[in-house]
Parts: structure tokens; sequence; C-alpha cells
């Protein structure tokens, strides 16, 4: 089966691969950059650009280094320098940024995105009702939601098209076996109807409702099998995160990588999380120190995320997740959270994404 362009609103994408926006730092500048340079669609995260650069863009940080309000968590500066730093990479080449729809200042973080240089939006942690209104003033931007469900793209359509006058430029649906949070409750993670296979169909069909929407396909997929396989069930391309951390160009620390890599698959595990969904990651010494009442101490600084309710939620699971992603990118492997997919414990060695998209085309 042949891998054809994948067009995204005004966009052409050579090779169908998006690399999944990763948040806290382990998708930035380096990683995103490499990817469109090598044809595929780099993300760039929005999430905790103040700690950038050993934070030297953010205005304010307060405590141990901690970025002070979502004003300085999700730095403007910061955003537009990562941006920059990409585009030496892969010049003008479609470049997106992941920009989550639980953070505070959503609206903000994706005019921001847009000033920035991001060709394409995209938006999961929630369904993005508002998103258009975001982005009203730059009408090049595709915008590109995350959904787990054919009803949920059925209700976002019916709302953007009644209230914003558009619809979605493409949209991801993401299975429960994805890194990070999920879009499910965690019983339902499980269920074999909630899984990517299940759930793609439905999507597919409902989005030809709509027109010419491609759909891409996200969550646990690892090879050119799995690839092919979401393309014969009706996807026009994928998404990919985990693997993408095993590249040299991940802005990740050799920590974070070293964590995913000895990682063994009863270590992955799904995490209650301050944002309200379940999330995905390894289990390390962090979640004993949770269990034994002796984690870091919660402090709400950067009021990273709305469903958290300025530290509230975090004090209910035993962490704040800024505090702790933030020490993740930074190689702090006490403290750090450490999110994977489901399949990291398979990731073995450190190759380049030139190497990696190869693979992922011509077959391992």
């Amino acid at each position: 089966m042949e891998f054809k362009p994948l067009k995204i609103g005004k966009h052409i994408i050579q090779k169908p691969i998006i690399q999944g926006g990763m948040g806290l730092g382990i998708s930035w500048d380096r990683l995103a950059g490499t990817v469109s340079a090598e044809g595929g669609l780099g993300v760039i995260s929005s999430v905790g650009t103040g700690v950038y650069h050993d934070r030297k863009f953010a205005d304010k940080v307060i405590g141990d280094g901690r970025p002070y309000e979502a004003l300085n968590f999700y730095s403007t500066k910061a955003l537009h320098e990562i941006f920059k730093n990409a585009r030496k990479i892969c010049g003008d080449a479609p470049l997106a940024c992941n920009v989550l729809y639980a953070i505070n200042d959503y609206d903000r973080v994706v005019k921001d995105s847009c000033e920035a240089g991001a060709d394409i939006i995209i938006t999961g942690a929630g369904l993005p009702l508002t998103m258009p209104e975001a982005a009203k003033e730059y009408p090049d931007v595709a915008l590109v939601p995350i959904v787990s469900t054919a009803k949920a793209l059925r209700i976002l359509c019916r709302r953007w098209e009644k209230a914003h006058g558009r619809l979605p430029d493409a949209v991801i649906v993401e299975g429960p076996l994805s890194g990070g949070h999920q879009g499910f409750k965690y019983d339902d993670c499980f269920k074999p109807e909630n899984q990517l296979e299940a759930i793609l169909p439905p999507v597919v069909e409902e989005a030809k409702k709509w027109g010419d929407m491609p759909v891409i396909a996200a969550g646990g997929i690892w090879d050119r099998d799995d690839i092919l396989k979401m393309f014969e069930l009706g996807a026009s391309g994928v998404q990919l995160g985990t693997r993408f951390i095993g590249t040299v160009e991940c802005d990740a620390s050799d920590t974070f990588k070293q964590k995913i890599i000895e990682a063994k698959e009863e270590d992955i595990k799904l995490f209650k999380s301050p944002v309200g969904y379940p999330a995905r990651g390894v289990k390390t010494a962090l979640h004993k120190k949770i269990e034994e009442g002796t984690a870091p101490k919660i402090a709400c600084i950067s009021n990273c995320v709305a469903p958290c309710h300025r530290g509230e939620e975090a004090k209910q699971v035993g962490y704040c997740i800024a505090d702790r992603l933030t020490d993740a990118y930074e190689g702090k492997e006490e403290t750090g959270l450490f999110f994977t997919g489901a399949n990291g414990y398979r990731l073995n060695e450190i190759i380049t994404v030139k190497e990696l998209m190869d693979r992922l085309i011509n077959g391992e």
C-alpha cells in the first residue's frame, strides 16, 4: 500500500506521519523541526515553554525556578524562540503546534502559536468546541481536533459549523494505548470497543458526512505493519509519539530516554492525574513516594490546567503535574513523571529521526 502525501487545510505533508506533540519539553525545536525536515509533520508542544533554555524567556520564576502563573508557564517569548529554531531546521515545511484544551490561557496560547508560525494547530485533552474562535484571525492555519469517538466528532462538527461557519481541516482519532492523557475513563481504557481498531472506522464514516476531512489514527501505533493496518481501516495518516522519544533529536533529557528504554511492559501504567483524565507513563520512584506520602510538597505555582482547580486536584492525586513533568524533562529521576505509550517497553535503542522515518515507511 502506498504512503500518499497528506493534505491538511492548505498544507501538504509529504509523508503521512505526524509526530505526536509531547510535553513537557519532549517535542520542541529539535525534534519537531527535524521531523518536518524529513517530510513528516513535526509538532511542537506548547506545554511548559517557560522552562525552555533554563527559563531565560520566563518573566517571573519563584521557588526553585518554577515559572509563575500560566503567563510564564506558557511563555509567549519562549514559544516564538522554539518556532524560530525549528524553522532553522525545517525551513518552510509544514510545522504544527499542540495546544491542550484543558490548559489555562488556551485562547492566548493558540494565538501565540499562530503568531509564532504554526501552520497547523492540534488540540486534545477535552473537546475543543471553541478552537475556531481562538484562531479566527489566522484563516490559513489548519485546525485539527483530537477525538475518541464518532459521537464526539459529530458534536464538534455541528457546533463548529453553526457557531463558526467552518469544519476541522482534519481529525485525529486517538485510542487508549497512547502516552500521557487519555480520552477515556480509567476502566474504559481497557474495553475492546474503545481500542483504536474499533473506534477508527466509525470516525472515518462520520468524517465522510462532513466532506473531505482526512482522519489520522493515533495511540499505540508502532511500525509499518501498524500503519498499513490503519490505512486499511480508512485512515489517511498516522500519529506516533513514543517512538520519537527514542531519537537522537528528541528534546528530552538522556535520563528521560533511558527511563523509557529501561522500562518493562509491567512498569507502564495508567495513573490518576490532576488534569482529570487517566495518564499513562512509567511507574517510578515518584509513584512510590506518592503512595508513602513522601512526594514533593504541592504548591500551585504555575497554575497550568483548569481542571486542577489551582492545585486542589493535585493534592487529591498526590503530585503537581507541571512540577513533575519539568523534573522529568530536566532528568531528575527521583521526582520526574515519565510519560510513554503502552508500547514504550519496545523501545530499545536511540536512532535518528531520518532512520526512524525510513523504518516506518519501508519496514524495519
